[in-house]
């Protein structure tokens, strides 16, 4: 077992009718963007594991159908199909930028690929090869990653208390772009 969890969401719904010009009454094409949430790191280094967390306690709320939600663990790079499926992707990852514990960051994609090398975690650049990959292969929709500077990065399954107590305010980062 991988340890990874994958939701799907469910899309057969069709959308309301067109009340427009005629009032003929033909299904209209607007649904519900199909929205990914990605939870990446590594559980078994403290607050690396910070968007598997916030992805598991997600995964207790009632979301919209069209939200999936997926545990990536360190391997983004794995649910390409997903990523190139989505209207938006969310990313929930720590991401190191350089400021107070549990200060959270929302980036894109651009803000990702301008970072230098040396700046990027292992995490960033599989985020970013994810993304590369999925633009390679036909592109992918709307990007955001929501990170939070980390703390303890040692070993440990436990968030250190400053990730813990910011969990909620994270979670709630994550609910307002899915909207």
């Amino acid at each position: 077992m991988s340890g990874r969890s994958h939701h799907g969401y469910r899309d057969g719904k069709e959308g309301p009718r067109d009340s427009g010009a005629g009032g003929t009454g033909v299904r209209s094409n607007s649904r519900p963007k199909r929205t990914l949430v990605v939870g990446v790191g590594n559980l078994l280094l403290k607050d690396e594991g910070v968007g598997i967390h916030a992805v598991r306690r997600l995964e207790q709320m009632q979301l919209p159908d069209h939200v999936q939600l997926i545990d990536a663990g360190t391997s983004a790079i794995d649910f390409i199909s997903d990523i190139q499926n989505a209207d938006k992707v969310i990313f929930v990852d720590a991401v190191k930028a350089g400021g107070e514990p549990g200060s959270i960051y929302r980036l894109t994609k651009e803000d990702i690929a301008a970072r230098t090398g040396s700046q990027l975690s292992l995490h960033e650049i599989g985020v970013l090869e994810a993304l590369n990959m999925a633009e390679c292969l036909g592109g992918c929709g709307e990007v955001v990653i929501i990170g939070i500077e980390p703390k303890e990065m040692t070993w440990g399954m436990e968030l250190s208390s400053e990730l813990e107590s910011k969990l909620p305010e994270l979670i709630e980062c994550v609910l307002t772009e899915i909207g």
